[in-house]
């Protein structure tokens, strides 16, 4: 009888275990998605691996629908907002050594204006992706690129578990 105990405690522990690393972690709250609905992901984070690399250092999300409003992500400061080359950019900082930017997005407003998670922050103009309206989201901390989308979806790996 005692086996039987024994194996029964063993199953219930798997299960807690299987059961636990099944369930999605928590996306940051303090985040979300700059552009609404959840918009499809057009090219994905793809850093050199060395800084002076060609590489794509962000996101590119879209198509953005009526007319591309582009949200603050999480609250912040613009730290610049003005062209770069020959494309608007919103930069804002997120304190903890996190900063977004996008382009190519037309806004009024300007560095250290204070944006809140969800406000409207300026409109995707065209001249990103060839075709296709787009918004280029990028995210650093500190000096390095990091993936944006971590900051929305659960990124970690899928993992299989036996049945049985």
């Amino acid at each position: 009888m005692t086996l039987l105990k024994t194996l029964m405690a063993a199953v219930a522990a798997l299960t807690v275990v299987a059961t636990t690393a099944m369930t999605p972690a928590p996306v940051n709250p303090r985040w979300s998605w700059p552009l609404s609905p959840k918009p499809a992901v057009l090219r994905t984070f793809d850093p050199p691996d060395k800084p002076w690399l060609s590489g794509h250092r962000g996101v590119d999300l879209g198509p953005p629908p009526d007319g591309g409003p582009v949200t603050a992500p999480s609250d912040g400061v613009v730290t610049f907002a003005g062209v770069v080359v020959d494309r608007p950019v919103v930069t804002i900082d997120h304190g903890d050594g996190l900063k977004s930017s996008f382009e190519p997005v037309t806004s009024e407003l300007k560095a250290g204006d204070t944006v809140r998670k969800g406000q409207v922050m300026g409109t995707v103009e065209p001249g990103h992706c060839n075709s296709t309206a787009c918004l280029h989201w990028g995210v650093r901390r500190g000096e390095d690129y990091v993936n944006p989308l971590g900051f929305v979806e659960d990124m970690r790996p899928s993992v299989l578990l036996p049945l049985h």
